[in-house]
């Protein structure tokens, strides 16, 4: 006669896996795509930490960035505006407190690097870690087991190139790595390594005269992260990265030596498979990219709803101090993000500093709410001259 062994409650390993997928869930709810509002269907994707707006500039702004002029952290927003950087050399250092009004050690932090190699071609490069701090692991009785910290970071390089005097295009690549495993025996929880690819275009005319005030036309798109599906699980369902269409325009007021005012509204979608499709292991990130044009499941008027929309305004005083604005809209069906920024600037000498502020207009909690956003700036080397 066997005895059977009574079945335990719950493993300490299994005790583990539950908090890890916790984890994993608590990503996914204050990710960009906000899955918490009522009857929605929105985009879920894995690492969409690469979403985050990390600066200060941007982020007064309604998180817009890929028609606004060059700056220290083009890399993020459009790569290919390296080309039409004014300084040989620019340095940009960001950090973004997350959910802060809960936790206190969730944070995106990052480096940037820009460096002209003549007039008409530069490189670039970053470096973004977002860390969801640290989770103290315990057994069913409560006790202490381990501590974990998930992080995410990626660092990625580009090559932008002037075409003509207006234009540019850039080409970037990224590697992607996403921690969330457990340092314990049997984890089937693993550590996602990803590569992915940018590409992206710029352009900025002439100033031209427009009566009492000069002008210049702006406008930029961006297709980040094209790359293949991550699985956190081997053998288990594959995840999209955040493979991101922007596009943008905009116009420079120049009223004076000493005045300007900027103009840009900007639009994004991801290029990833609408729900359910999104969990269709047989759909490749190429087929997928092609498909999020047109596979929502209410057709057209869904789709148009997977487009977001931003607005934002940037007043300049002497190339010296910046005062900023914006609106972000995104459908209520999609994650039901909408939110106003406010933010400011100042330079002084070859060093800037830029922060932003962010008010929630959504009934849905926005993990940036009530935060302050800081950037700094350095701008080395020689200037150069575009016209």
């Amino acid at each position: 006669m066997r005895i059977e062994k009574p079945k335990k409650s719950k493993t300490k390993l299994e005790i583990m896996r539950y908090r890890i997928l916790f984890l994993l869930t608590l990503l996914l709810l204050i990710s960009p795509k906000n899955i918490m509002a009522q009857e929605v269907n929105a985009i879920t994707t894995a690492a969409p930490f690469l979403l985050i707006t990390p600066d200060g500039r941007s982020g007064g702004m309604g998180d817009i960035g890929v028609a606004t002029t060059s700056d220290f952290n083009s890399q993020h927003h459009n790569p290919s505006k390296a080309a039409f950087n004014d300084m040989e050399l620019s340095i940009g250092v960001n950090f973004t407190p997350w959910m802060n009004q809960l936790v206190n050690d969730v944070y995106l932090g990052g480096i940037s690097v820009t460096n002209k190699l003549n007039e008409r071609s530069a490189w670039a490069a970053s470096f973004k870690y977002f860390t969801l701090g640290e989770i103290q692991l315990t057994d069913e009785s409560g006790e202490p087991l381990t501590k974990e910290k998930p992080n995410e970071l990626a660092v990625d390089g580009t090559y932008a190139l002037k075409l003509s005097e207006s234009f540019s295009l850039g080409v970037t690549l990224r590697y992607i790595r996403s921690d969330f495993t457990l340092r314990v025996q049997n984890s089937d929880i693993q550590t996602v390594n990803a590569f992915s690819v940018d590409i992206s275009g710029y352009f900025e005319s002439p100033e031209s005269n427009y009566g009492n005030f000069n002008g210049i036309f702006r406008g930029g798109f961006n297709i980040s992260n094209i790359g293949p599906k991550v699985s956190y699980v081997p053998g288990g369902r594959e995840n999209f990265i955040p493979t991101n269409m922007k596009l943008g325009a905009g116009f420079d007021f120049i009223l004076d030596d000493y005045n300007k005012v900027a103009l840009t509204l900007e639009s994004t979608k991801l290029l990833v498979p609408t729900p359910p499709n999104d969990w269709d292991n047989d759909i490749g990130f190429f087929e997928g990219m092609i498909s999020s044009f047109g596979d929502a499941p209410d057709g057209f008027s869904e789709e148009i709803k997977e487009f977001t929309w931003a607005v934002g305004a940037e007043y300049v005083y002497n190339d010296a101090f910046a005062l900023r604005t914006g609106f972000f809209h995104e459908s209520e069906i999609k994650g039901a993000r909408k939110f106003f920024t406010v933010g400011a600037g100042f330079k002084f000498r070859s060093a800037s500093i830029d922060f932003s502020y962010l008010f929630n207009a959504s009934d849905i909690n926005n993990p940036l709410e009530n935060t302050l956003r800081f950037s700094l700036g350095f701008n080395l080397g020689e200037s150069f001259d575009y016209f």
